[in-house]
């Protein structure tokens, strides 16, 4: 079946894959980390902070496997400032 002249294609939703659960969700109702040139990992609110950018989803479980064991850092590879873990917390509204 051929497209309709005029016809407008749906949008489409950038997805991305949780760093931990590896479930794709849409990139706009996930956290965002980012690992700079220079080593640091940093919270990106905007999404568009240089650097390689890494994704959690919003569920309780994947937080707390984030966190347990330093897995998080594990996968970005370099330490995760304790400022920058309890930011991702209260961004995913699980508090201090």
């Amino acid at each position: 079946m051929a497209a309709q002249k005029g016809a407008v294609a749906p949008k489409r939703i950038p997805l991305r894959m949780c760093a931990v659960c590896r479930q794709q969700f849409p990139k706009r109702e996930m956290i965002r980390l980012t690992k700079t040139a220079d080593g640091r990992v940093a919270l990106d609110e905007t999404g568009k902070m240089p650097g390689r950018g890494y994704y959690i989803c919003h569920a309780e479980e994947c937080l707390a496997k984030a966190l347990k064991g330093a897995r998080l850092e594990k996968t970005v590879g370099a330490k995760i400032d304790e400022a920058v873990i309890l930011e991702l917390k209260e961004k995913a509204g699980h508090g201090p």
